[in-house]
């Protein structure tokens, strides 16, 4: 893995993680469907103007756009929509430790559904990685945590699963990427428009808080995070690529403790720490070493 690998995979890492603690912001003064829409139709015209003035075209393979599809639907509309209605309820940290599950989620869905045979190290790292969720939400527990948001949460988490397994489609080809970017947030935006004026009413809090929150959520996590991510799964595999998820458990409660002043207990850092070791473990065990 070069440099250049390595800073993309960190950056990518850090604003992902980062990305709880805004949201945390903006579903206390926001309804958090539609803020999420509006997030998705500001990232996406952004996007696909970028990708259009660097020369990209909407000539996408049928795979990619199945793949866009997917994506929106599984990342923006259903994981995303349904971890900001739980960040209602949940703390930010709590909700990044759950959807930091998602590499261990992948690994056990190749086991349970694609028939893939894990190592010795992918399968105590599985258990490490359950393990250390389960101390935290045992030791939550015991604190009075909305079992309600933690459901969303973990189904959230199951759903991040699913677009992940469908990077590899909408990254296949090297180009269009930005343009792919800006396609699956409008798909996202889209899908969640319907809910959110259904179910929600125009009640907004304004602030500086909140417009700063929403300005970086739509720039930062939103745009660049999202964009990074493609061009690191093309440039070193999405296996190698979803190592950089093991650090996730760290800055996600790092950024909602510096920002939000989230109390962490001593049982929620160990159990990041257990889970860290897992998620690195199962990804190093599905790495494949090329000889020289």
């Amino acid at each position: 893995m070069d440099i250049r690998a390595l800073m993309m995979g960190l950056a990518f890492a850090f604003m992902w993680s980062s990305a709880f603690a805004s949201a945390r912001i903006i579903v206390q003064s926001a309804p958090p469907l539609m803020a999420l829409s509006l997030r998705f139709l500001i990232s996406g015209l952004i996007g696909i103007a970028i990708a259009r003035a660097l020369g990209q075209t909407w000539q996408l393979t049928t795979a990619q756009w199945r793949a866009i599809f997917v994506f929106g639907l599984s990342q923006n509309a259903l994981y995303l929509g349904l971890n900001f209605i739980a960040m209602q309820t949940v703390e930010a940290s709590l909700a990044a430790i759950i959807a930091s599950s998602m590499p261990l989620l992948v690994a056990f869905a190749g086991w349970a559904f694609a028939g893939e045979r894990l190592r010795p190290l992918a399968v105590a790292g599985l258990a490490a990685g359950f393990g250390g969720v389960a101390l935290i939400m045992g030791a939550r527990m015991g604190g009075g945590v909305d079992l309600y948001g933690v459901a969303l949460c973990v189904a959230g988490a199951i759903a991040l699963t699913v677009a992940t397994l469908s990077v590899r489609g909408a990254s296949a080809g090297g180009g269009n990427l930005l343009m792919i970017v800006g396609l699956q947030m409008l798909v996202g935006s889209a899908l969640l428009a319907g809910p959110a004026l259904a179910l929600e009413t125009f009640d907004v809090v304004w602030s500086w808080q909140l417009g700063a929150a929403f300005s970086y959520t739509v720039l930062i996590p939103g745009l660049a995070a999202t964009w990074v991510w493609f061009l690191l799964v093309g440039r070193i595999g999405a296996v190698r690529a979803a190592t950089f998820h093991f650090l996730n458990p760290f800055f996600g409660v790092a950024v909602a403790a510096l920002l939000l002043g989230e109390r962490l207990g001593p049982y929620d850092v160990i159990g990041v720490a257990i889970i860290m070791a897992g998620i690195l473990a199962v990804q190093r065990s599905r790495v494949v070493v090329k000889p020289i």
